[in-house]
């Protein structure tokens, strides 16, 4: 990732990408496996400094790659352990974790070896789908019930958490009733139409304090013109500006965490979506609190 040098072991880096290729947990297309291995190949035409916010990470920080962790294709239970088995040994060395997925489904056990070493913690969301769902064909965890999973095992600070970007048809009158009711901001794409999201994010700012936070940016968040590469695509979403201006205002607060997730490369021959990947997750990077500017 970067053209960074590879570790195996998480010790002495202050932050690490670490790839997760599991897509067992789709309900749609398939292909997010592939994610990791488009998003690093996409990313070497990310350069080391970011001139619009100066952010200089590398200058900052102790960066490498991680490699991918093991996942078990054939069972999906057994992955979700193996994932917060293996982030439990990253999290312990006090590096931040920015991961490249796979389906929405890992943040779960990320979360889970994220919240043992942190308590609960504030979320950003960014994403088409709340991911709230209770289960889907008699299974609890798949890629549409993460943060209900979350909520059930206490991993969020409920008053902190802001879901962006959610739209689409749904299978219920009000599906964002369960999201409010835990007490999660859930901000429509209607809402971010042709406007700005700094004023959005000041407030969210406000919310989250400076106790730890959570990034998790599904790529469905965008519209599918910029990102059709997604398992889920929905109609009339954000900007890849919006995008930025979402990462670049969290920049400062207690970030322990990021992921990117749902880049299916199988349905973009461009190589856009993974593209885009790597420049948001370059911008996570840049966003977390200890980056010094140049």
């Amino acid at each position: 990732m970067l053209k960074l040098p590879v570790q195996v072991s998480a010790e002495g880096l202050d932050a690490a990408f670490v790839g997760v290729p599991l897509d067992t947990g789709t309900s749609n297309r398939p292909g997010a496996r592939f994610g990791p291995r488009h998003i690093r190949a996409e990313s070497v035409m990310v350069r080391r400094y970011n001139p619009s916010t100066r952010a200089a990470p590398f200058h900052s920080l102790m960066v490498a790659d991680l490699g991918d962790v093991n996942v078990n294709l054939y069972n999906l239970q057994d992955s979700c352990r193996q994932i917060r088995e293996a982030f439990r040994k990253i999290v312990a060395t006090g590096c931040i974790p920015l991961v490249l997925g796979g389906d929405h489904t890992i943040t779960y056990p990320i979360l889970q070896a994220v919240s043992e070493k942190h308590g609960p913690v504030g979320l950003v969301h960014v994403d088409a789908h709340t991911d709230t769902g209770d289960k889907a064909l008699g299974e609890k965890i798949y890629h549409g019930t993460p943060f209900r999973r979350c909520v059930d095992e206490g991993l969020l600070d409920c008053k902190r958490v802001v879901q962006i970007g959610i739209r689409g048809s749904s299978y219920t009158p009000d599906p964002y009733k369960y999201s409010r009711d835990q007490g999660f901001r859930v901000v429509l794409a209607e809402d971010c139409w042709m406007k700005s999201l700094v004023p959005l994010m000041g407030e969210v700012r406000k919310q989250m304090g400076d106790k730890p936070i959570y990034i998790s940016f599904d790529i469905d968040g965008l519209d599918p013109a910029f990102a059709p590469g997604t398992g889920t695509p929905e109609i009339a979403g954000l900007t890849p500006a919006q995008a930025l201006e979402i990462i670049r205002g969290c920049k400062g607060l207690n970030i322990v965490g990021c992921d990117l997730v749902e880049v299916a490369p199988i349905y973009d021959a461009s190589g856009n979506t993974a593209l885009m990947g790597a420049n948001l997750l370059f911008e996570m990077l840049c966003a977390l609190p200890q980056v010094k500017t140049a």
